[in-house]
């Protein structure tokens, strides 16, 4: 009965996954990872002796250590590569927020010489007063 809950979670995983990526919830790289591990996840559940004869040959005395100690790689793993995501990220949004800060002053200055020039008089002679004819 075990062997079929776990089969039927995984195969739960593999669907939700593939729902998230045709409604572009999820980016292609990071469903692939899901993906590999949830095909994994129902491999181990189709084959339950799979993960005693992996242990064996890694000479692991209890199988379920092997697929703790995986468990625990993989998030460890996923944990690093978000953490180098977020560094990514964080550059790029310093970098748009100096962008933005420097386009803002430049805005200013030309709003300041725009409305300098609008309120200055300019004193254009006019050729509506008569001319002195002598």
């Amino acid at each position: 009965m075990s062997i079929l809950v776990a089969f039927i979670l995984s195969l739960g995983l593999v669907l939700i996954v593939l729902d998230l990526l045709r409604r572009k919830k999820i980016r292609e790289k990071y469903a692939t990872l899901w993906l590999v591990v949830g095909l994994a996840m129902l491999v181990l559940a189709a084959f339950p002796r799979l993960l005693e004869f992996v242990a064996q040959a890694l000479n692991v005395q209890v199988p379920s250590n092997l697929l703790f100690a995986m468990s625990i790689v993989l998030a460890l793993g996923v944990c690093l590569h978000l953490s180098w995501e977020i560094s990514v990220v964080e550059d790029e949004t310093r970098v748009l927020a100096e962008e933005a800060a420097i386009l803002r002053a430049q805005i200013e200055s030309l709003e300041l010489r725009v409305d300098a020039l609008s309120t200055q008089s300019v004193q254009l002679p006019t050729h509506d007063s008569p001319q002195n004819e002598e």
